[in-house]
């Protein structure tokens, strides 16, 4: 493990979320169109705290999504005043919590906060270990030319270079290997 489990679990939803977009998603439409869509994301991702299920929330989770690929766009230090406004804004106070099959991690919100609020903080939080131990090349964005998913590569080898989203590695593997066939 690279970083501590809720770390990469809340790297891995950050691109999940931001993997939503038209374009990046696995069905090149806007996979956060609606409410139910934006339970099912949570419940994949095990979300806890407050949901108002409302279309204002939905409104505001959908607009994280820029705000987070922004992390996937600059450079480290730039990151930095992206995750000290973040942390600033919400007047993040970081403690540790414990709740259903999660062991102690960190939690800078309220339980109670409002969900964006709550996504916003424990992405900064995340990536201020990307940040701190120096590993921000681990975010990527998909090497397939059809694809705008982003990615955060945890394999030891730093090798991971497609998405998980649209199958992409295997699709351009068999496209260089028809390269290849009809080369000979």
């Amino acid at each position: 493990m690279l970083f501590a489990y809720d770390t990469e679990a809340t790297l891995a939803f950050a691109a999940a979320l931001v993997n939503t977009v038209e374009g990046a998603s696995n069905s090149r439409h806007d996979e956060l169109a609606d409410i139910e869509a934006l339970e099912q994301l949570l419940d994949e991702n095990e979300y806890s705290g407050r949901r108002d299920r409302d279309d204002a929330e939905l409104q505001e989770v959908r607009a994280l999504r820029a705000e987070f690929r922004r992390f996937w766009e600059v450079d480290r230090d730039t990151a930095v005043g992206l995750v000290n406004t973040i942390l600033s804004d919400s007047n993040a106070l970081p403690q540790l919590a414990r709740h259903g099959d999660w062991d102690w991690h960190l939690h800078a919100t309220a339980p109670d906060a409002p969900l964006a609020t709550r996504m916003r903080v424990e992405v900064a939080m995340a990536f201020i270990d990307v940040i701190r131990t120096d590993e921000f090349d681990r975010l990527r964005e998909c090497a397939a030319d059809d694809c705008a998913a982003v990615l955060v590569d945890l394999s030891r080898n730093r090798s991971k270079r497609y998405c998980d989203v649209g199958n992409c590695g295997n699709r351009m593997n068999v496209i260089a290997y028809r390269k290849r066939l009809a080369a000979d």
